[in-house]
């Protein structure tokens, strides 16, 4: 049964990311044609912010959790964390801080 779900699951991961890609495209067309922006000089600034507001928090975790699995390991006699594990965390603390500092920048007034 194992041998059947992976597979599976990958093809509709690879399916479901082209439809919204698709999708994606489909609309940024759609908006550029009707006159639309795609981007002004606020959504840059507020990506660009957002960016680098990203990467410093990224940055802090990566060390804070590198330090972790080494004097955890090393010191506390903790089991080591998986790869895996860590590449999750790091993925899902980089797309939130992005996504939540690029709200709380499009909040503020003036930048």
């Amino acid at each position: 049964m194992s041998d059947f779900v992976w597979p599976t699951i990958l093809i509709l991961n690879a399916v479901l990311v082209l439809l919204i890609g698709v999708f994606v495209l489909w609309k940024l067309n759609k908006d550029k044609k009707s006159g639309y922006p795609i981007k002004d000089e606020r959504t840059i600034k507020i990506s660009g912010k957002a960016a680098i507001g990203t990467y410093y928090i990224s940055l802090a975790f990566m060390v804070s959790l590198s330090l972790f699995i080494i004097f955890g390991t090393e010191f506390l006699d903790l089991p080591e964390l998986e790869a895996g594990w860590a590449i999750i965390a790091i993925m899902l603390v980089s797309g939130i801080s992005n996504a939540l500092l690029s709200w709380y920048y499009s909040r503020k007034g003036d930048l």
